[in-house]
Formats: structure tokens, C-alpha cells, sequence
């Protein structure tokens, strides 16, 4: 049977008693299965004697003492024992939080076995986290010296809840390993097990809770790794069935190479042919050359949309009966992710899906997080579109009730190509008359149902199926290769990494809190030099934010002290998440024109702010706000030919990962890099926007460490369906 098949309950296991069975039971383990499930989290090396003069050489002491006293200190419910101990090299003491049983089952004079963490403290080498065991009630420390100790070997560490101890988990589980894992069956194809190497489930099993030496567990821990993200994998693969009808290209080899098999440049040339009536106006009309990522998303783009228009057109004509279509996978769509680096031209790479989508005579909505980003998008739609013959409409919650009913009629009577905004997309009286490509940009701030709610709105049925509108997610934060490939493991991806000609790479600077004046002279020599300037802090005013920590800078006071006593003379701005829509739009127009030189603000500028002339970004305690964050602020310079910089100034008691943080933008400007990190730092399930649903929640697999294998079971994983679905058809 399967290991989830085994839905006998942890009660049923020698020595487990009701009482046991509730402490696992708020760790929520019910079943053996659920208890063989539960890995452990750490493990401590017994393999080697560790004594108390070596706790500096090791992580943990492993060793026989002697203890010689006990003692107290506290009073009340604060009183705590004191087990002082000796193993003939040094002396030690055992504090006993919450132990104060220990008085009695580690007498005085006992010989015990102690595994632990010490240190130095108070002059005397102590330790609080302990495991001790009685190995017998007196005798002399010598004659244990060069004898085995009983806990010896490697020994699992488990999370553990109020009364549970380490020895009583680990019984438990050797008494379900010992009945159970032998009729434990494995759940990955055995051609799979012997060309991966792998070992048996139960092998596995046994192996990973209790190793005989960490060669047995580094087998078991690959081949547990291997079989989660493989399951995971199938599942994406399945689930791209099941939704349109095919599976993602599959881009990695089996060898685990880095680099994708397609990796072939498309010439102009080719690229060229490939282009519908708008894109090759719109291609004509550019004053630069598109980088070659560029048009190879458009490419990529373009076959999927050609795929999912010939699909629908074909239901739309008829050509398929109802029987048919019940036997028939559901038809194809385009669901692609395009991610780049900040500034590398993703927005014009779905300006030319939107415009292949809108000669096929579809219409298409871009989708925004904010209305400073939606608006962005729509003055360079206007401004790159003219004259190419597409009706562009600009949409939000913020539109007057006149104008925004003239918006959604034309909507609904098909007068609209392409409509750009906000949330307001998908409100309940909006509808399109033929929605053929949804973009969504900035995707991670959208949950799973805002997303279908934009999908819903192209929907439609043909008999038993429908088909649905194409959809192009983007992201401006490079997403890491391993949680490209299951957060979004269902989907096509489109990589820009090539930047546009003539960008250089901003400087990054770090300083340390008090050496402002420094960083103000360099930012004022950009001034003098005509350029404009940033300045961002983590909140807008002391009365105004609900988080009022006064050691943090404040963006209105930092405007008065900037504009008045830094810069007078210089036109300064503040701009923040309160100020009104319509003074926030005049403030960044004059902003673009160079009528204001300098922009005090919070995060609003994170996404939206395109002006080519800024040159310096400063973000005041950089080591409050989070990698991509960063990675995206500084994103706001270097979006032309001008050198540009970027200073970040962080405050004297930076924590280890604010120091982290910012030691990766100072070593690179590379997103992809800079994603890698932020994987490693927060985690997978923050960084998709899944960390609430639990959707990436692995047990054993980590996708900062696991990445070789993760290509390995995805492939293995795509090429069982798709044999699977031959021998179907």
C-alpha cells in the first residue's frame, strides 16, 4: 500500500497511550501515516564521543558525566534546577527550565549521557537544550570512559509540543517503522527508481528517521526529494491538461543543464515574417531595435496565439459536434509567464501580443496593480499605438459615472481594442464583446480568483467545453528558475535578459546611517548636471502611519529638510500613498518634464515612474525593506544612456539578513541573481504570493537547494504523461 493509505492511528502503536496520542495530535499527527510523514529536522551526529572540554570543536557535546550536585536558583514558579555535572575533562551545569522532574531521575551521583549545546556564561560552561539519560544510578565515571555510549549513532530531531520528548517520538516512530514499512509501496515508476538511482519507499522510510550512517541518509533524503517534487510535477502537468489541453514546452534537458535546450537566437529576418499588419507598423515605427529576448518572446507569443485562434475558430464555425467535443481536450490557450529584469521592455513585448490578438479581430485588457502602473501603461499604449489604427481606453474605480458608462458600452459593442486598468477590469458591469488576451502584469499581486474573474469575462461555451481567453502573466521581478517551474510549472515561460542597447549598469553604493551628508553631496553634483533625483523612505509622517516608529525617517519631513535646508532652490515634490489621485498624476507629469528635479517618496514610485533623465535613487534604511523591493526601487534609474546610481543607506544595528539583503545589490544588478537570493532569504511561498495557501508547502524538498533535482523529476514527470497520453490516443 501507499504510505498515505495507512490511516491507522498512532494509538494503535506499542507504547502509545491516549495522552501520547493527544500530544501528536497538536502536532497534527493522527495516523501513522501522517506520523512516518513528519521528517526530521535536524539530526545530531552520536556517531563520536564529543566531551565537555571539546564544546567549542562541534556543534553538541556527546558524552558520559558524572553528576556531583544539584542546586536551585529563582523562587516561586520561577525556581529552576541546576545539574552540575562532570565528565573528567571539564566541569558543566544542566539548567533544567521547566525540568525540575530531573531532580529525580538524574540523582546525584548518577551516570548519565548528555548530548547538548554549551557555552560559556557566567563563567561557567553551561547548557539549557540537553538531552540526558540515566545510564545507571552510581558507579565510578571511569569505568564508562571508553565504553560505548547507549544512545549512540545518528539520531533524528523532531518538532516537538509540551510533554513530548525526543526519546518518546523517536519510540514511536521505530514502532510504526517496525511494523509498517515493509508493506510501505513505492509511488514512482521502478524505471524511474533505477535510472535516478533511487532506493525503495520503505528503504527511504527507514532510512530517513533512522539512519544507519549518513550515506543511508543522504540516499533516502534524494530519493524523498525526488519523489515530492516529481509528484508535484505531475500534478502541474496534469493540471495543463486538464485546463488547455497541452503541456508546457518542456525547456530543460535531463542532464540537469543550466542552459535551455532552445537557446537559438532568432534573426530579424525571421522575426519579421512572423509579424501580423499592426506588429510590423508598430516594429516600423520604433526608434530603437527590439534586443533579441525581445523578439523571441514576441515569437513565442505569436505561435501560441495563432495555436489558440485556429482552435477557436474552428468551434466557432461549427466543425466540431457536441459528441466530439466531450472526447476532445479541452481546446488550446495561450498561458504563458513573461519575466525580465526591470527595464528590459516587457511592456512593449505585450503591446505586440495585444496587437496580434486585435488583427485577429479579438479584444485584449492589460491588467495593473495599481492605477499609477495602469496609467503608465496606458500613455505609452497611446503614445506607441497611434496611427496603427487600435482604440486604446484607460479604465479604473476612479472614473467618473459619465465617462466610465460611455467606456463600458463602447467595451460591450466591441469599439474598444484594447482597455488598460485597474481592478475595475472585472467588476460585475463591465463586459467585452469578444476578450481574447487578458495581461496581467505584476501577477503575484493578484490571487488566483481576481485572476479567473478577468478570464471569466472571455469565456465562452461550446456545448460541453469552452474556450478562454489567451493569457500573458507578467513580472517585473525575475522569478527564480526553481519556482518558475512549480509555482508556474503549468505554464510556457518567456525569459528577457538581454538589456536594450547603450543601458549601463547602475552603481550601487552602500552607507551606513550618519554619513548622509556624503551621499546628499554626490546626488547634488547630478543635480548641478541638470539630472533629477529619488529619494525614498519607509513611511509618509509620525501622525499619519500606523506603524509610528519614530528611529525611522519620515517622507514629509525628509521633504522639508531636503527642500529647505539640503536643496533650497531646487523644486522638490513629496508624492505617498495618500495623496490624490489627481495631484499624484500632475506631480509625476511635471516629474517627466524636468519641471520638478527632485521626488520625495515612499513605495508608490516601487512601479509606474519611467523618467529617462533620473539619475540618482536614494532609499533611507534600505535595510527595512525587502530584496525585491529594493531591486525594483532601484529599478527607477538607469532607463537610459546616463550612468546612474543608486545609494543605500542602512541603519548601524542592520540585522544578518538586512546585511544579506544588501550585499546582493551590491554585488549585482542581474534580477535573475538577485531572485535566486531572495528565494534563499524569504522563501518560495512569499515570493509566488502562495505563502497563505500553503500551495508550495514541501515537506523534505527545498527549491534553493534542490534545483538540479527539481529539472530532473520534472522532466521524468512531463515525459510519463506525455507517454501515458500516446498510448491513450
Amino acid at each position: 500500500m501507499f504510505l498515505n493509505e495507512l490511516k491507522v492511528t498512532v494509538e494503535s502503536l506499542a507504547g502509545v497511550g491516549p495522552a501520547t496520542a493527544k500530544q501528536f495530535a497538536r502536532l497534527n499527527i493522527f495516523t501513522v501515516a501522517d506520523l512516518l510523514s513528519v521528517f526530521p529536522r535536524d539530526y545530531d551526529d552520536r556517531t563520536k564521543r564529543i566531551t565537555l572540554s571539546e564544546f567549542s570543536k562541534a556543534p553538541k557535546v556527546h558524552t558520559v558525566c558524572k553528576v556531583t550536585a544539584h542546586s536551585w536558583f529563582g523562587y516561586g514558579k520561577m525556581k529552576t534546577l541546576k545539574i552540575h555535572i562532570t565528565d573528567g575533562t571539564a566541569d558543566a551545569i544542566l539548567i533544567a527550565f521547566n525540568r525540575s522532574f530531573l531532580e529525580k531521575s538524574l540523582p546525584v551521583g548518577s551516570i548519565i549521557s548528555i548530548t547538548g549545546k554549551f557555552e560559556i556564561k557566567y563563567n561557567e560552561l553551561q547548557s539549557t537544550s540537553f538531552e540526558a539519560a540515566k545510564i545507571n544510578s552510581s558507579g565510578n565515571l571511569a569505568d564508562y570512559i571508553s565504553s560505548p555510549l547507549p544512545d549512540s549513532g545518528i539520531q533524528s530531531v523532531y518538532p516537538l509540543t509540551e510533554g513530548l520528548s525526543q526519546k518518546n517520538y523517536r519510540k514511536t516512530v521505530e514502532a510504526a517503522l517496525k511494523t509498517y514499512a515493509n508493506s510501505v509501496s513505492d509511488e514512482l515508476p521502478p524505471e524511474i527508481i533505477k535510472e535516478r538511482h533511487l532506493i525503495s519507499k520503505s528503504r527511504a522510510l527507514m532510512q530517513i528517521h533512522i539512519p544507519e550512517n549518513f550515506q543511508r541518509l543522504e540516499e533516502a533524503r534524494r530519493t524523498l526529494i525526488y519523489e515530492e517534487l516529481y509528484q508535484f510535477e505531475y500534478k502541474m502537468a496534469k493540471r495543463a491538461l486538464l485546463h488547455r489541453g497541452t503541456l508546457p514546452s518542456d525547456s530543460f534537458a535531463p542532464d540537469t543543464s543550466a542552459e535551455p535546450i532552445d537557446s537559438k537566437i532568432i534573426s530579424k529576418e525571421e522575426f519579421l515574417r512572423t509579424l501580423s499588419p499592426r506588429q510590423k507598423y508598430l516594429t516600423e515605427r520604433l526608434s530603437f531595435e527590439l534586443t533579441p529576448d525581445q523578439m523571441k518572446a514576441i515569437v513565442e507569443i505569436n505561435a501560441d496565439i495563432d495555436r489558440s485562434q485556429e482552435e477557436f475558430n474552428t468551434m466557432l464555425n461549427g466543425k466540431l459536434s457536441d459528441s466530439s467535443l466531450e472526447n476532445k481536450k479541452p481546446p488550446f490557450n495561450m498561458q504563458r509567464l513573461l519575466q525580465g529584469d526591470v527595464g528590459s521592455g516587457k511592456t512593449l513585448v505585450c503591446f505586440f501580443a495585444c496587437l496580434r490578438t486585435i488583427d485577429y479581430g479579438g479584444q485584449c485588457a492589460i491588467l495593473a496593480p495599481t492605477e499609477l502602473l495602469a496609467r503608465q501603461h496606458a500613455e505609452n499604449a497611446a503614445r506607441l499605438l497611434e496611427g496603427i489604427n487600435v482604440k486604446v481606453a484607460f479604465l479604473t474605480g476612479n472614473l467618473k459615472s459619465a465617462g466610465r458608462e460611455n467606456l463600458v458600452n463602447a467595451l460591450r459593442d466591441g469599439n474598444i481594442d484594447l482597455v488598460i486598468g485597474t481592478h475595475a477590469l472585472f467588476s460585475r458591469n463591465v463586459f467585452y464583446k469578444k476578450l481574447q488576451l487578458a495581461v496581467i502584469d505584476e501577477q503575484h499581486r493578484f490571487g488566483v480568483a481576481q485572476r479567473e474573474s478577468i478570464i471569466d469575462k472571455g469565456r465562452v461555451s461550446f456545448g460541453s467545453t469552452a474556450h478562454t481567453p489567451d493569457v500573458l502573466m507578467m513580472s517585473a521581478t525575475p522569478i527564480p528558475q526553481t519556482l518558475a517551474l512549480t509555482a508556474f510549472g503549468d505554464l510556457d515561460v518567456s525569459v528577457i535578459k538581454t538589456m536594450p542597447q547603450g543601458r549601463k549598469p547602475v552603481k550601487t553604493l552602500l552607507t551606513v546611517m550618519g554619513n548622509e551628508k556624503n551621499v546628499y553631496e554626490a546626488v547634488r553634483k547630478e543635480l548641478m548636471a541638470g539630472h533629477q533625483a529619488y529619494f525614498v523612505y519607509p513611511r509618509i509622517g509620525e501622525e499619519t502611519e500606523e506603524n509610528n516608529d519614530k528611529s525611522l525617517k519620515a517622507a514629509e519631513e525628509m521633504y522639508k529638510f531636503l527642500s529647505s535646508q539640503v536643496y533650497p532652490g531646487i523644486k522638490c515634490a513629496l508624492i505617498h500613498g495618500k495623496v490624490m489621485e489627481e495631484e499624484q498624476k500632475d506631480i509625476l507629469d511635471r516629474f517627466s518634464k524636468g519641471e520638478i528635479r527632485i521626488l520625495v517618496a515612499t513605495t508608490v514610485v516601487e512601479v509606474g515612474v519611467d523618467v529617462e533623465n533620473a539619475t540618482c535613487i536614494v532609499i533611507e534604511h534600505a535595510d527595512r525593506f525587502g530584496l525585491a523591493e529594493l531591486h525594483q526601487l532601484r529599478g527607477r534609474v538607469g532607463r537610459s544612456s546616463l550612468q546612474s546610481f543608486c545609494f543605500l543607506i542602512y541603519g548601524k544595528n542592520i540585522s544578518e539578513v538586512g546585511k544579506a539583503r544588501l550585499k546582493a545589490l551590491h554585488e549585482s544588478t542581474d534580477g535573475f541573481y538577485i531572485a535566486e537570493q531572495d528565494l534563499k532569504l524569504r522563501g518560495p511561498g512569499e515570493i509566488s504570493g502562495t505563502s497563505q495557501s500553503g500551495y508550495l508547502t514541501l515537506a523534505i524538498a527545498d527549491l534553493a537547494r534542490d534545483k538540479e533535482i527539481l529539472k530532473l523529476a520534472r522532466y521524468d514527470a512531463f515525459m510519463q504523461l506525455r507517454n501515458h497520453e500516446g498510448s491513450c490516443s
